[in-house]
């Protein structure tokens, strides 16, 4: 009997401690639920307040912003209706030919598959909104994550920052979605979740040409922790070129978009003034750049100052910041186009070094003091930022600049008829309202330049009005049947007008068509 006795006694003595212990496990399991469920709605939230108030400058024009939005959008539009391959012709001389063509915004032109259903201006425009959104939603995640106070309203900040950052992720172009992934490869980086920057490097690779940039963010902190840790982590470099190398390969552009890269990147890495590119790849003049970025140096000064003035423990996570301030600070010195990445980086830095501190120092009473300081500053820069940002976008070239040109080619010539352009960058519009002809140069001067160097300089001389017959070489040379100019090419219009080959059969306000003939 005392054996049982003693047997029930320890019966008893167990159940009390496994009842709670399974509630417990249920009550914490809600707990996660109800913080997931708490995370979700704030983070649906914060996309909402970006939505908004990137609307309210994407609609401050009715145009598109920038120029290679209407390729975007029209690429996007084929893809829907022409299958996830369409056969690319529209530009035969380029190394964008039929045979070697590379779509190396192909995720980007998925994703904005489905605003392709109406306007395509509409849709390009809400695809802006969205993606620029996503950006914004990135740059929250990794300051939360991060634990950084306030972290909403350093969000915020990305209204702030720089007008030309605000105007570049105004663009229906890929810069959002790039921007969008290298933040989250941040957030997962500095969670440890190194593994993740593999899939990140193979979307990175599918959506934009940019993805280099993953390597130069993981090797930044792979240093960062051989200066605060003594040891070079490697494995987040690994995985990312891991992921990359996989995007390449499984890629149904592969191998033709390897061979992509060195025409497309390798130019600008080695004389980018050579060639006539885009004024993207170009610096900014200093005083310009102190404007676009005046809140973001103001920034970045305070940064700084928490970070040395106030003895911030040098962690590898606070050197990492650092690291990525400098690269991209540098980076946007030699081509204002990365003006992109740099301000929200430099936002990233300031809320890490300063958000604690003024946590630190607040007291119960003066949280709210905090507060009001981050508010202010954010109205301060809002009133400095955004209508800048707005004069900028609503200096937007009108869209339908060169929409009666491209009807009348539609609608009075041969299905494929080439076109000879006499400006690179009207390849986007042209092919926005006219996929029926096929043009001479487009996205790129690069393109044509990598294709054939002879070609290229024959066209640079003929647009700027140093072949005394054009039209001869124009049919000879380049199988142009027609020509497309604007009223800015006053050498060539003066040249074309003596030109025997060439007879003017259409001018608008915009634009002027000529057919190339043989007397």
């Amino acid at each position: 009997m005392s054996e049982l006795s003693d047997h029930k006694k320890i019966v008893g003595a167990m159940l009390p401690t496994v009842q709670p212990s399974s509630t417990k496990r249920r009550g914490l399991v809600f707990a996660q639920k109800r913080v997931h469920a708490r995370t979700v709605v704030q983070a649906v939230g914060v996309f909402l307040l970006f939505v908004v108030g990137l609307a309210w400058l994407q609609f401050s024009t009715p145009h598109l912003v920038g120029n290679d939005g209407y390729y975007h959008i029209k690429m996007a539009y084929l893809l829907r209706t022409e299958g996830l391959r369409p056969a690319f012709i529209w530009l035969p001389l380029t190394v964008l030919n039929a045979n070697q063509f590379v779509d190396h915004h192909y995720l980007f032109h998925v994703l904005l598959m489905p605003f392709t259903f109406g306007d395509l201006r509409l849709g390009a425009k809400w695809g802006s909104v969205f993606m620029a959104a996503l950006a914004g939603v990135a740059l929250w995640w990794v300051l939360r994550r991060r634990r950084v106070p306030w972290a909403t309203l350093w969000a915020l900040g990305f209204f702030v920052v720089s007008d030309a950052f605000l105007y570049r992720m105004s663009m229906p172009r890929a810069q959002s979605l790039s921007l969008f992934f290298l933040l989250v490869a941040v957030a997962w980086l500095l969670d440890g979740h190194y593994r993740r920057l593999a899939l990140v490097g193979f979307l990175y690779v599918w959506a934009y040409n940019a993805f280099p940039l993953l390597i130069v963010l993981t090797g930044a902190y792979g240093v960062a922790t051989l200066l605060a840790e003594g040891r070079f982590e490697w494995r987040p470099l690994a995985y990312s070129l891991l992921g990359i190398a996989a995007g390449l390969v499984i890629n149904p552009y592969f191998p033709q978009n390897v061979l992509f890269l060195v025409h497309h990147i390798a130019p600008k890495l080695s004389t980018p003034t050579e060639i006539a590119v885009g004024n993207e790849w170009y610096p900014y003049k200093t005083d310009q750049l102190v404007r676009n970025m005046a809140p973001a140096m103001v920034l970045l000064a305070l940064g700084w100052l928490a970070q040395v003035a106030f003895g911030v423990r040098q962690r590898t996570e606070s050197l990492f910041f650092t690291l990525c301030v400098l690269l991209f600070g540098m980076m946007v010195l030699q081509s204002r186009r990365f003006v992109e990445y740099a301000p929200p980086f430099v936002l990233l830095f300031a809320a890490y070094h300063l958000g604690p501190l003024l946590r630190k120092t607040a007291s119960r009473r003066s949280n709210m003091l905090s507060v009001a300081l981050l508010l202010a500053g954010l109205v301060a820069g809002g009133f400095y930022t955004l209508p800048r940002a707005q004069a900028a976008v609503q200096r937007s070239a009108p869209s339908e600049r060169y929409q009666a040109a491209a009807t009348w080619l539609a609608k009075n010539t041969p299905p494929q008829s080439r076109v000879f352009q006499t400006d690179w960058d009207d390849f986007p519009r042209l092919f926005f309202y006219n996929h029926h002809n096929t043009y001479l140069v487009g996205l790129d001067p690069v393109f044509l330049e990598r294709a054939n160097p002879g070609l290229y300089k024959v066209w640079v001389d003929i647009t700027e009005g140093r072949n005394e017959t054009p039209g001869l070489v124009i049919r000879t040379f380049f199988g142009a049947e027609y020509v497309f100019t604007d009223h800015r090419h006053a050498a060539f219009l003066r040249v074309a007008a003596d030109d025997p080959y060439l007879k003017e059969v259409y001018r608008d306000d915009f634009a002027v068509i000529f057919a190339v003939t043989f007397p």
